[in-house]
């Protein structure tokens, strides 16, 4: 039997999480979340666990941005479990919570548009993103000049 399992995210998470993004958004890979985002985001996020010491190993978060719009944002799995497909399972159960929750149309800006064309996202003009963009796109670092890759999948 496997020793990780995907959960809901739980406040004793919050600092395993943020160091996880923030190895990540070092190496400019991912937008770094600050401990005040997690924690108030915390419902959005699903947390690869090991079984018995609870260590995490990889996050996800399902934010909702619209009433028919949610996003897939934080992905992240450490390096040594990558390769058995717990990102894939992280994004599938964020979808499955959207759909879940009545919402069919799911976008991520990322920079790892293999692995989410795979999952069956396509690249889509981020102007298509209206209410991201004026949201959350006005705090980040690199805004206006995103060099992410909009992608969209419908359910």
């Amino acid at each position: 039997m496997n020793s990780l399992y995907i959960r809901k995210a739980r406040i004793k998470d919050v600092k395993a999480i943020h160091g996880l993004l923030m190895d990540y958004a070092n190496e400019g890979l991912l937008l770094p979340r600050s401990y005040s985002e997690l924690y108030s985001q915390l419902r959005d996020y699903l947390v690869l666990a090991e079984r018995t010491t609870e260590d995490i190993y990889g996050c996800c978060a399902l934010t909702i941005v619209w009433d028919n719009l949610a996003e897939v944002r934080s992905l992240a799995v450490r390096r040594d479990k990558q390769g058995f497909g717990w990102g894939k399972k992280l994004v599938e159960m964020c979808l499955s919570e959207a759909i879940t929750l009545g919402i069919y149309k799911v976008f991520v800006l990322t920079y790892q548009k293999n692995f989410f064309a795979h999952l069956g996202f396509k690249v889509v003009d981020k102007n298509v993103l209206p209410q991201k963009i004026w949201a959350d796109c006005l705090k980040c670092p690199k805004f206006p000049e995103c060099d992410e890759i909009a992608m969209l999948i419908e359910m």
